[in-house]
């Protein structure tokens, strides 16, 4: 055993030092500047030493406090519930849907995985020219039946809809294969049973199908929410986070203030994601089991 676990830990050791040097430094880092008052004028450079000082706790205290990162906070959560949401129910219907006997259902498969082919941020771009208000494919097409043009990026609620719309074309295919394979495990005599006893299609879904896949569905949506809540590119390439800052998600205002050259701040945000979703992690697995 010994012997064993000495040859595992030499093949796991470049995997370790890559995650060390790329992950974990860095975010030691990050917990180092959330202590200080470091920015770009302090930091330091070949010809100019560095002035920064340690504050405490300062930096969480004003993060906390910051009417932008409560407005940031709040539609984080709103943005990933209803983006996981809408990517596990029509995710799940179009796993029923091809997990029957259709004609050219391999073609339908192929098809509905396009968007999941198509890298996030080609897909973010592509999809902020159809909604472009004044020369978007979308309102030139609407306009053919007399409706006016929308400013999808500039009026309420359109600017919280589109990153939305484009969030769920992309996420929906990850959802609807990870369903699929837990669909085709569940045992068919079982539905051959519930059908001898004379239960409904819709019975059946309830009583079998939706048990059967707990255990799938808890790690996807526990991805899902992960994924959806640190989803940098979707808002970043659509509404980049305007207007005035409305459809900023942590992560984006993260980026925003980093560029303003609040370095300290900018991390203190970024300690304030990791330990949410870290939270989040350890208490929705601590459920898992129960619901599984």
């Amino acid at each position: 055993m010994r012997s064993r676990s000495w040859v595992a830990w030499v093949f796991m050791a470049p995997t370790l030092i890559a995650m060390a040097l790329i992950v974990f430094l860095p975010l030691v880092q990050a917990f180092v500047w959330t202590l200080t008052d470091i920015d770009r004028s302090n930091m330091g450079t070949r010809f100019k030493e560095a002035s920064w000082t340690f504050t405490g706790l300062d930096n969480y205290v004003t993060a906390l406090q910051d009417p932008d990162f409560q407005h940031a906070f709040v539609w984080t959560i709103v943005w990933t519930l209803v983006n996981v949401f809408f990517h596990f129910t029509l995710g799940l219907l179009l796993a029923v849907i091809l997990n029957q006997k259709l004609r050219g259902r391999t073609g339908f498969r192929l098809m509905l995985l396009v968007p999941w082919a198509i890298p996030i941020y080609i897909s973010a771009i592509g999809w902020s020219f159809i909604f472009n208000g004044e020369f978007g494919l979308l309102n030139n097409f609407t306009a053919l039946f007399g409706i006016g043009r929308i400013a999808w990026y500039s009026e309420f609620p359109w600017y919280y809809v589109a990153p939305i719309i484009v969030n769920v074309w992309a996420g929906v295919p990850f959802m609807m294969v990870a369903l699929l394979g837990g669909l085709q495990g569940i045992p068919q005599d079982q539905y051959e049973a519930a059908r001898v006893d004379g239960a409904s299609r819709w019975q059946s879904f309830w009583n079998i199908t939706i048990p059967g896949l707990r255990s799938v569905s808890t790690m996807v949506i526990l991805l899902g929410i992960i994924w959806t809540f640190n989803l940098f590119a979707v808002i970043f390439f659509t509404t980049r986070g305007g207007p005035a800052g409305k459809t900023n998600i942590l992560v984006t205002f993260a980026y925003q203030v980093f560029n303003e050259g609040e370095l300290a701040l900018a991390a203190t945000f970024g300690v304030i994601i990791f330990s949410i979703l870290i939270v989040f992690s350890l208490f929705y697995r601590r459920l898992a089991p129960e619901r599984a």
